[in-house]
C-alpha cells in the first residue's frame, strides 16, 4: 500500500515538473531524458535486486531498498527547486470531464496506454514463449533486458527529433504503434528469431510513444493544470500496465499465447489508425499556442 500510494503521487507530480522546469521547445528532450533513466531503473532493478536477494536474501533487498530511497528523498529535498503552485481559475467537474475529453488529451493518454501494455505483456510473456521454444533462463532475461534497453536509449533520440522538428508528436506516435503492432506479431513466431524481433520492436515503438506523448500533453494543458493533466494520463498507463496482461491471458485460456499476442496486436493496429495525424490542411477545434504548433494531436 505504501509503494503504491508513493508511485500513484510521484509519477503526476515528476512529469508535471519536468514539463515546468523546461521550456516548451525543449519539452521532447527533458521528457526522453526523464524516459531514459526511469527506463534504466527498470532495467538495473531486478538485476541489483536479483544479486541483493542471492547475497542475503530479501531483507537484505528491502534493507538496500529502504537506504535508497532514503538518500534519494534527501538528494531531491536539496537539489530539486520549489515550485509553488500557480494560480488557477476555478474548475467543475463538468468543466474537467470537457478537458479531459479532447482529443488533445485522449491521444497521447491512450498511446500512452497500449504503450505500457505492450511493455507489460513483453516482460510478462516473452519469457514463456522463450521457454516453451526451449531457451533457458539466462536467455530469456536477455530478452526483457534487449527490450527494456531499446525503450531506454530511443527515448532521448525521440525527444530530440521532436525538439529540433524532424519529427512531429503524431507521426512519432503513429510510428512507435506500428513498431509495436510488429513486436506483438514478431511474439507469434515460434524460436528465438520471433523473441528477439518481438523484443526490439516493442522496445523502439515504446521508446519512441512515450516521450512524445507526454510532451503532446504538456503542450495541450494549461501550466496551472499540468499536474492534474499527468496525473489522469498516468490512469491510462496503469490501464494499460493492468489491462493488457489481462487481455492476452485471457485469450491465451482459450486460444494459446499466439492468439493473445494476436489480441493486443490488433487493439494497437486499431489504435494506430484512429491516432493518424491530420492532414496538413486540418485545422484545429481550437488555436494553440505556437510552442504546440508543430504538435498534431491538437
Amino acid at each position: 500500500m505504501g509503494q503504491g500510494a508513493a508511485a500513484s503521487a510521484f509519477s503526476p507530480a515528476a512529469s508535471a515538473m519536468v514539463a515546468r522546469l523546461s521550456p516548451k521547445s525543449g519539452h521532447g528532450r527533458a521528457f526522453g531524458s526523464y524516459g531514459f533513466f526511469k527506463s534504466i531503473g527498470y532495467t538495473a532493478g531486478p538485476l541489483l535486486g536479483g544479486a541483493a536477494v542471492a547475497l542475503g536474501g530479501l531483507p537484505l533487498l528491502f534493507g538496500v531498498l529502504s537506504v535508497l530511497a532514503a538518500g534519494v528523498a534527501v538528494w531531491t529535498a536539496v537539489a530539486v527547486p520549489a515550485l509553488p503552485p500557480l494560480p488557477r481559475a476555478r474548475q467543475t467537474v463538468l468543466d474537467l470531464a470537457r478537458r479531459l475529453g479532447e482529443g488533445g488529451f485522449l491521444r497521447p493518454t491512450a498511446a500512452l496506454g497500449a504503450a505500457t501494455a505492450a511493455l507489460s505483456v513483453g516482460v510478462g510473456f516473452l519469457p514463456v514463449s522463450g521457454a516453451a521454444a526451449g531457451l533457458g533462463p539466462v536467455a530469456t532475461g536477455a530478452v526483457v533486458s534487449l527490450l527494456a534497453a531499446c525503450t531506454a536509449l530511443v527515448q532521448p533520440w525521440a525527444g530530440r527529433a521532436l525538439d529540433s522538428g524532424r519529427m512531429t508528436s503524431g507521426t512519432g506516435i503513429g510510428a512507435g504503434l506500428l513498431l509495436t503492432t510488429g513486436g506483438l506479431a514478431a511474439a507469434m513466431l515460434p524460436g528465438l528469431t520471433g523473441v528477439l524481433s518481438a523484443a526490439l520492436a516493442i522496445g523502439v515503438g515504446a521508446g519512441l510513444i512515450t516521450p512524445l506523448a507526454f510532451a503532446a500533453l504538456a503542450a495541450a494543458t494549461a501550466p496551472e493544470r499540468l499536474g492534474q493533466t499527468m496525473g489522469a494520463a498516468e490512469i491510462g498507463r496503469e490501464v494499460g500496465d493492468a489491462g493488457g496482461p489481462l487481455l492476452v491471458g485471457g485469450v491465451a485460456t482459450a486460444a494459446a499465447l499466439a492468439g493473445g499476442f494476436a489480441a493486443l496486436a490488433g487493439v494497437t493496429a486499431v489504435l494506430s489508425l484512429a491516432l493518424v495525424p491530420r492532414r496538413a490542411g486540418a485545422r484545429p477545434k481550437r488555436p494553440r499556442p505556437p510552442e504546440a504548433s508543430a504538435d498534431q494531436f491538437g
